[in-house]
């Protein structure tokens, strides 16, 4: 199985397991972010759903919705 990681300009690059124990030189770490840490710093802080549902705001919490799906679609799970 591959694990999908995203370069600096958010292009996706699927590289082998073993890839992380034998990387690549023309790779660089610093340029590399794993999926999985990828979707999980791009949606937004769950305190701006609460806070809608405490305001009653729904236009707030739909926002908060459609940024969620819109993280699920740009960072998909293979």
């Amino acid at each position: 199985m591959a694990q999908r990681w995203f370069d600096a300009a958010d292009v996706a690059h699927d590289f082998p397991d073993d890839w992380v124990k034998n990387k690549d030189p023309k790779w660089k770490d610093e340029f590399l972010i794993p999926l999985d840490y990828a979707r999980r710093v791009s949606y937004p802080s769950a305190s701006i759903y609460l806070d809608g549902v405490v305001k009653g705001d729904q236009a707030q919490i739909d926002a908060y919705i459609a940024a969620c799906l819109a993280v699920k679609a740009k960072y998909p799970k293979p």
